[in-house]
């Protein structure tokens, strides 16, 4: 009885050394793979040519989700949403790092990072330094303009005399359009009523929300879906609209009689860029999603089918003039952010949200 007991007990052991090397080999051969990481970003800026060297590189396809704008993917995060890789704009990237959504970047993990002129990768607030060297908050991916498109065969008489007038132009009332970031169309209105957004006393803030408010009332839609305002303007739903230079790029390519304002006082500039998120799963595999989203693939795509300046400005060089000269934009990366108003954070910018959200209601 003692032997088969003793038997037994051999068997229990013997299985349990089994169970527990096969969880070692387990743990050292099959380590669990994290999923795919998650791309959040703007309209066109997911396609293609930003995902391919991860893809080529990691062999899997990385997730990817659209926002129509900072504040509502600023609200998602908050809420609770982790993407892995965001794509801010400049001006907007220190309120997600203030409110704890982002981790620092290493820089000397980006193999495309030297791609990148100096002005866009020494804007103040970039470095991360109290994180270590070479370790950044943003990194800049391109650049580009807010102004207006509009088509010239439907409104001729801008086309001689460039107006940001246009919008509250009663003649087209009912057929205008505006963005619906306060980064954009806030600093926009401001600026035609001789207020600098960013430095605004309370005061001129009351003037700028009373013409936003008379802005309303001209206005078919707002909208930041660039697909919803080229259709309008190709339609003629619109006659002009406030846009980025993608929407212009879109409709001439089509062949649609549009043109892009570039009136006297220059036009707002911006740099946007890509975060990574501070509870991602897997710091490698967001790196190289930033990393891929800096592509030489992905530059040229850039310029040539979204109509923006890419960051890596090494792999313009491939690029023909030509295709400067058609979009109007520089080159040079240095006379593009002098050229005009450059788009910086706003101050109050929650108390301007709830404002601008209350006022566009009433449309």
């Amino acid at each position: 009885m003692r032997k088969w007991i003793f038997l037994v007990g051999a068997f229990a052991l013997a299985a349990g050394a089994l169970v527990i090397f096969n969880q070692r080999m387990q743990t050292a051969d099959e380590a669990p793979q994290t999923p795919p990481p998650t791309l959040f970003q703007w309209e066109s800026y997911m396609d293609p040519p930003f995902l391919a060297e991860y893809s080529a590189a990691r062999g899997e396809e990385p997730n990817v989700a659209i926002f129509a704008d900072e504040d509502e993917a600023f609200a998602r995060m908050r809420a609770g949403y982790r993407p892995d890789v965001m794509g801010p704009c400049y001006y907007e990237y220190p309120r997600w790092q203030e409110a704890g959504l982002l981790r620092p970047i290493d820089a000397t993990r980006l193999s495309n990072w030297e791609k990148i002129p100096e002005a866009l990768r020494n804007l103040p607030g970039v470095a991360a330094p109290e994180a270590g060297p070479d370790m950044v908050w943003f990194v800049p991916h391109y650049w580009g303009n807010t102004s207006i498109t509009y088509r010239t065969d439907l409104a001729p008489e801008y086309a001689a005399n460039e107006s940001w007038n246009i919008l509250f132009d009663p003649k087209y009332k009912g057929r205008l359009a505006v963005l619906e970031g306060v980064d954009d169309t806030v600093p926009f209105i401001a600026q035609m009523i001789g207020i600098d957004a960013y430095s605004m006393t309370p005061e001129q803030w009351a003037e700028v929300q009373a013409k936003l408010r008379e802005l309303v009332t001209q206005l078919r839609f707002v909208s930041s879906d660039e697909t919803s305002l080229a259709q309008g303007l190709a339609s003629g739903e619109i006659v002009a609209a406030m846009s980025w230079r993608v929407t212009y790029a879109t409709l001439k390519a089509d062949g649609v009689p549009v043109a892009y304002m570039n009136p006297p006082g220059g036009i707002f500039t911006y740099v946007c860029g890509l975060v990574v998120h501070a509870d991602t799963p897997d710091y490698d595999k967001a790196l190289a999603l930033v990393d891929s989203s800096l592509s030489d693939e992905a530059a040229v795509y850039t310029i040539t089918e979204i109509g923006d300046g890419p960051a890596n400005t090494a792999a313009l060089a491939q690029v023909p003039d030509g295709v400067f000269e058609d979009l109007g934009v520089p080159r040079d990366v240095d006379t593009f952010l002098a050229s005009g108003i450059f788009q910086k954070r706003l101050a109050n910018k929650d108390e301007i949200v709830n404002a601008w959200t209350e006022i566009r209601a009433g449309l």
